[in-house]
């Protein structure tokens, strides 16, 4: 039994994004041409799978060229491995980066919160030397 393909309204509003978000997703390639029905677009609701994959990895900080690459290696059968692959592995170093740079600006506010100093330049530089403010 085939699914109820969604109009893009639906499909927008399934999604939380504006249907002009869906024309641009589809006119740089990251969602692939909806097919029509009496000139309106239809979706396969498969497609709020990938919206969903499409904002997570904009939130992640990838652009609409990584993201891009990341979805065409999925809709190829098989997909290229080697290329992908190394960009995979690149991302995954960047966002390590990513999440040891905002533990260390947590831990920072953190010690920010219980510090009484008055002077800033004088508890960022307990801070970052590793000592805790001593007020």
């Amino acid at each position: 039994m085939k699914t109820k393909e969604l109009t893009i309204g639906e499909l927008a509003k399934q999604a939380g994004v504006q249907t002009s978000t869906l024309r641009y997703y589809e006119g740089v390639g990251l969602l692939p041409p909806a097919t029509r029905v009496s000139g309106q677009r239809r979706y396969d609701p498969a497609m709020l799978k990938r919206l969903g994959f499409i904002r997570l990895a904009q939130q992640a900080g990838f652009t609409i060229e990584e993201i891009k690459i990341l979805l065409e290696n999925f809709d190829t059968n098989p997909p290229p491995v080697s290329g992908w692959r190394r960009f995979v592995k690149q991302k995954l170093v960047e966002i390590e980066a990513t999440i040891t740079r905002a533990q260390q600006m947590k831990a920072l506010l953190e010690e920010g919160l219980r510090c009484g100093c008055l002077d800033y330049d004088e508890c960022y530089a307990l801070i970052s030397t590793g000592q805790s403010c001593k007020s």
